[in-house]
């Protein structure tokens, strides 16, 4: 089986994995999931062979790229999927030179995670969708490859 990453103008898969992670599994209100900005994002879509597995939304803010909606199906969490998504992203925004930060808000439980990727959490815990979170980035000039 052969995993790829790729940049997709595919919004409804990408937004069926982000029902069946936030809205189904998570219990994230679809008022808080579905917002109006998926036109302007670039978005990765994780493949294994043929199935949409995972996703990640980009968004440009100045000189910010900030990574949001990360999702991997639970079946294939552990797998190292959600890490080649990051690296992915990473890799996406350094590819605009006007980026100097990526950040992202991370789910509290996963901090560890994003912090073996190059990601620094900074200020304070809040609620997002009901879920705890915490800002955290990673500056685009020696992040991790």
């Amino acid at each position: 089986m052969t995993l790829s990453i790729q940049e997709t103008r595919n919004f409804a898969t990408c937004r069926a994995l982000r029902r069946t992670v936030f809205i189904e599994e998570q219990g994230v209100s679809e008022a808080d999931e579905v917002d109006d900005k998926d036109r302007e994002a670039i978005h990765l879509l994780a493949m294994l062979d043929d199935l949409p597995i995972g996703s990640a939304r980009l968004l440009i803010n100045g000189d910010i790229g900030k990574i949001g909606r990360v999702c991997v199906l639970k079946e294939h969490r552990g797998t190292g999927v959600g890490a080649e998504l990051i690296r992915a992203a990473i890799a996406t925004l350094r590819r605009n030179s006007d980026l100097r930060l990526a950040r992202l808000g991370s789910q509290t439980h996963a901090i560890p995670f994003y912090e073996r990727l190059g990601f620094v959490a900074h200020g304070p815990v809040y609620d997002d969708a009901g879920i705890p979170h915490r800002d955290m980035d990673c500056p685009l000039q020696g992040a991790p490859e």
